[in-house]
């Protein structure tokens, strides 16, 4: 384990809490909330629920403004470097993945973050869907392990 300055992990936490009192101010922990968001065929009759657009139009703003200053700066204030992300494309585990997440999100109501902050009711459905979560994850990372062993195999036997 890195030993990181007190003031990224307080970063950490304020990022953290900020995240899940936005989660629950907006009712993104109510599955059915996402689901009406979701179910654009209820627009005729009025079921419709626009207002998750409305967090995502509120999200990004904050985030472009974040990031714009952030990148006036010539260092973070809480890290010793930036750490862009990899700009490794869209490839197949990206489309897959992005599928999956969108299926079971549309389905559950539920992405992580949510389901996450609903531990705290503790609701059946909830834990069921974080088991599911974890099995999940870890299934992706004993295929890439796999993958990744079956990799070296091929190029020591080259």
């Amino acid at each position: 384990m890195t030993d990181r300055p007190a003031l990224y992990n307080l970063g950490a936490l304020a990022s953290g809490l900020l995240f899940g009192i936005g989660l629950g101010i907006s009712r993104m922990v109510d599955p059915s909330k996402v689901t009406n968001f979701l179910d654009i065929a209820a627009i005729p009759t009025g079921g419709w629920d626009p207002s998750l657009a409305f967090v995502l139009a509120s999200a990004v703003l904050v985030s472009m403004v974040a990031l714009r200053i952030g990148h006036r700066r010539r260092h973070p204030l809480a890290a010793l470097t930036y750490s862009p992300p990899d700009d490794a494309g869209v490839d197949s585990p990206l489309l897959v993945g992005s599928v999956l997440f969108g299926v079971g999100w549309g389905l559950s109501g539920l992405c992580p973050g949510p389901a996450i902050a609903n531990i705290a009711f503790s609701l059946p459905e909830i834990l069921i869907f974080l088991v599911a979560m974890a099995v999940g994850w870890g299934g992706v990372h004993m295929t890439r392990r796999l993958g990744a062993s079956n990799d070296r195999k091929t190029q020591a036997g080259s």
